[in-house]
């Protein structure tokens, strides 16, 4: 069994740290900033034993360097990308084993956000990064909708009970525009009200689970009815597949100011 903390970064970031629950050590994913890093590992006496990156960006990357220069660590990162420090490239059908945690995740490649995007899959976690959001996804700044689309149908393939540990605190914002697609969806209502509970108390909205996305996130349903017929009307045309539905709310989202 593992524990996930997590250290906040920037504005909305964050850096998680997978724990094992009888052991101090921890792996550190998508490090943009070495500085909180830094002082939760001393704050709570955590000795890291490896770094997980999932894409180049530097609100994921920025902190390797200095957390490097204070540990000899092992750093794994997408083998499509290049990511200055990354000692180990990891692909498709890789596993990276954490013996320290009694942990192995399995590497997903998720191009989309960025060509190369990975994510982190195992003991009932997934780490993706930029990939998936609760209640939404990431921008697609060097991916194709299809790629997007089809990374998406990847992650909702996943067991429902899948703790899913995305990368920035977007809940919010993604649970608006999710009423906007599907206003008569009453799980998103009941999820919103318990995430502005949390929030209210400076509280992360995350985990979520992969079954809860499937009921919430508009870019996990796009097979609905009522989704699609959303995307239509705001496409002003008919849109013939799942993925061009995906697309149509992407492009909506990307405007979306509500």
């Amino acid at each position: 069994m593992t524990s996930v903390l997590h250290v906040c970064a920037f504005e909305d970031n964050y850096i998680w740290l997978v724990r094992g629950l009888s052991s101090d050590r921890v792996a550190i994913v998508d490090p943009g900033d070495a500085e909180p890093v830094l002082e939760e590992l001393a704050r709570l006496k955590l000795k890291p034993t490896a770094i997980l990156c999932t894409h180049h960006h530097g609100d994921h990357v920025g902190g390797i360097a200095d957390i490097t220069a204070h540990f000899a660590l092992p750093v794994f990162g997408p083998a499509r990308e290049n990511i200055r420090g990354i000692t180990h490239p990891v692909r498709e059908g890789d596993s990276v084993s954490l013996p320290e945690l009694g942990l192995r995740l399995q590497v997903m490649e998720l191009p989309g956000h960025t060509a190369g995007h990975i994510a982190y899959y195992g003991d009932g976690m997934l780490f993706c990064g930029d990939t998936l959001f609760s209640a939404g996804c990431g921008r697609l700044f060097e991916g194709t909708a299809e790629q997007m689309c089809n990374s998406l149908r990847r992650l909702a393939d996943l067991p429902p009970d899948t703790r899913v540990y995305c990368a920035h605190e977007y809940t919010e914002s993604g649970l608006r525009f999710a009423l906007a697609v599907e206003p008569g969806n009453a799980d998103i209502r009941a999820y919103q009200e318990s995430v502005s509970d949390l929030r209210q108390c400076s509280l992360p909205s995350l985990p979520s689970t992969i079954g809860r996305e499937k009921a919430v996130n508009p870019f996990l349903r796009s097979g609905v009815p009522a989704v699609r017929a959303s995307a239509q009307q705001f496409a002003h045309h008919a849109l013939e597949t799942d993925c061009e539905v995906f697309a149509a709310l992407r492009r909506w989202k990307d405007g979306f100011r509500g």
